[in-house]
């Protein structure tokens, strides 16, 4: 799917930017009162403890702060410098950070993402990036998706439940292409009015909260119960 598809305009985007400062209060409260014991209890991604979790909150807020800064001086940078296996080796090395250490590297990269998105002028949000070959916005949505999903998987007290309608309903866009190919797939909320549909073949219509349906559409485990009635739930594809 073409996330530019689905950008919204500049009014759209300063919405998105006053999630994002919101998620950021959030997150700081969150870490106010990280023990070091809590911080290498597991996350809810599978292998990662809680401090995985944080150094990758800390390295990506940094990594994509960096490609709204580059923009706005007309420059492309690459969103971490060595690729993959350098974004890796940061978060293995980050996880091995005291509390303190870790607290301190989130408000960091909390603060230059800040300092970077609330830099970006209404023409801005169309310039360039590296990231994906998109833009500065696409890197706002970027990092709005990361803060949202992350810290809830980093079980600081901020769940999927808490996702807003405004967030959900991106997540629905955005990862359209996890559906299965061969399947019909409907989701329903059963506590407002979403529904969408994606894909062709065999219907199946999925029902449940819509933090439980976008939950489930991102790989996280739902607080509530899916109906997919006699039918098991399908297998998702890959994260786009």
């Amino acid at each position: 799917m073409d996330e530019t598809n689905t950008h919204p305009d500049a009014d759209g985007a300063q919405r998105v930017l006053s999630a994002v400062l919101a998620g950021h209060r959030r997150l700081r409260t969150l870490l106010d009162g990280l023990t070091e014991a809590a911080a290498r209890e597991p996350s809810a991604l599978p292998g990662w403890s809680r401090a995985h979790v944080l150094a990758h909150i800390g390295g990506v807020g940094s990594a994509l702060a960096r490609q709204a800064r580059f923009a706005l001086r007309g420059e492309l940078i690459e969103v971490y410098d060595g690729g993959r296996p350098a974004r890796d080796a940061g978060i293995e090395a980050g996880s091995r950070r005291t509390a303190d250490e870790l607290r301190q590297a989130v408000a960091e990269a909390l603060a230059e993402a800040e300092g970077a998105l609330t830099a970006v002028g209404p023409r801005d949000w169309e310039r360039p990036v590296r990231y994906r070959d998109g833009d500065v916005l696409s890197v706002l949505l970027c990092w709005w998706r990361e803060l949202e999903i992350h810290t809830a998987d980093a079980l600081l007290g901020y769940g999927p439940d808490g996702w807003s309608r405004d967030f959900c309903a991106h997540l629905w866009d955005f990862l359209a292409p996890r559906a299965p190919l061969d399947t019909r797939l409907t989701l329903e909320a059963t506590d407002g009015p979403e529904r969408r549909a994606y894909g062709s073949g065999e219907p199946l219509t999925v029902r449940g909260r819509l933090t439980d349906l976008t939950a489930w559409l991102a790989g996280r485990a739902p607080t509530g119960p899916l109906d997919s009635g006699p039918a098991p739930l399908p297998e998702l594809r890959p994260w786009p």
